[in-house]
């Protein structure tokens, strides 16, 4: 309970209150208004002189202007007026209006500081306890009064509590968002910039022997640069918020297909495609895109002496198996973990499944990933 109380003193005011808006001032002119209706209606009910209550009903509208941003100070405002009225009329003001006083209570919890919610509550119950000991309250309204700015704190601080754990919620969201982001970036630059390294060093080789083959290395590298380009503008977007992320068109299982069949230096890349791939959801076909992507990167990076690499997607009712390896004399161990092995096995966690990686069986480097087909 100690550190309950410790924490909520130690409470620090929101960042971003709500301003002050129309909605406001048409609150403050309904309320006054409704205070002039109550007072001429009751008038002769009022406690004498009853222009005293009509005034101050009226007078302490203003107050709910600045509830948000200055509810300690409109709370040391509105009580301590109040408790003048009832010294002048002998009494309980007896006016209804002044129930919209809770507004600026609730205010407290809501958008004051831990403190300011503290000396606030006990600038309200000092009224009450002070309206009570001269007689101006009965018990049972004592008790009433009591509960209901018992009541408005608690609602108050409810809602705080809500909003900042929507706030976490939100921004837990963003990182999620990031971090996919992040690793398609990674993903798509690694590849493409793998690819366009390998071909200008072809290139850069064949340059005086063979320059239309020099030629074909460019025009290669042009067509790697513009789709670089292209999915690096659909994750801008992604980031600039001009569309949803998740509504940006991904890879599909046919476009492994393009791995495949490429002229050039470096390994020769097979691709086979086994089972029901067409009705995949396009999480499962993005991330077993991207996956294989990857693997066939790395593998064009770092096998040795490679001549073939070779990418399997197979399907049946259940799971999605993916298998890349190459016959080159890669590490026997892993090297030092970067984005790209630790992305692909974040992706794979994030659809129920998993990835393994590690030498061949015979020779070169195998990697191997599962999926469930059915993702919620």
């Amino acid at each position: 309970m100690r550190e309950l109380l410790g924490s909520w003193w130690r409470e620090p005011r929101p960042a971003h209150p709500p301003p002050r808006g129309w909605r406001d001032g048409a609150l403050v002119a309904l309320l006054a208004a409704a205070g002039l209706v109550e007072g001429f209606a009751r008038w002769g009910s009022l406690p004498s002189p009853a222009v005293v209550p009509v005034v101050i009903g009226v007078g302490l509208t203003p107050v709910l202007l600045w509830r948000r941003t200055r509810p300690l100070l409109m709370t040391v405002v509105a009580f301590p007026v109040c408790a003048v009225g009832e010294v002048l009329v002998h009494g309980d003001l007896g006016l209804d209006t002044l129930a919209y006083l809770l507004l600026v209570v609730f205010s407290l919890s809501r958008w004051g500081s831990g403190r300011a919610a503290v000396f606030g509550a006990a600038v309200a119950a000092a009224k009450i306890t002070w309206s009570a000991a001269v007689g101006h309250l009965d018990p049972d309204d004592v008790l009433a009064g009591a509960g209901v700015v018992s009541a408005a704190l608690a609602i108050g601080a409810a809602l705080r509590w809500r909003d900042r754990a929507r706030r976490r919620e939100f921004e837990q969201v963003k990182l999620r968002e990031r971090e996919r982001l992040a690793r398609d970036l990674h993903d798509t630059v690694a590849h493409h910039v793998s690819a366009m390294a390998i071909r200008a060093q072809a290139g850069l080789a064949m340059l005086e022997t063979r320059p239309s083959a020099a030629a074909d290395a460019l025009r290669l590298i042009e067509t790697e640069a513009s789709r670089a380009l292209a999915e690096m503008r659909t994750m801008v977007r992604a980031l600039r918020h001009d569309e949803p992320a998740d509504r940006l068109p991904g890879p599909r299982i046919a476009d492994l297909r393009q791995l495949a069949g490429r002229t050039g230096p470096g390994p020769a890349v097979e691709v086979e495609l086994v089972g029901d791939l067409d009705g995949l959801p396009a999480a499962v076909a993005a991330t077993i895109c991207r996956l294989a992507q990857e693997s066939v990167t790395n593998a064009r990076r770092h096998a040795r002496d490679a001549t073939r690499i070779t990418v399997s997607v197979v399907t049946d009712e259940d799971t999605v198996r993916l298998r890349v390896s190459d016959d080159g004399n890669g590490p026997t161990r892993p090297g030092p973990d970067g984005f790209g092995l630790a992305g692909m096995r974040e992706r794979a966690h994030l659809l129920g499944g998993s990835v393994d990686a590690g030498p061949g069986r015979d020779h070169g480097w195998t990697v191997t990933a599962a999926l469930p087909r059915a993702v919620a």
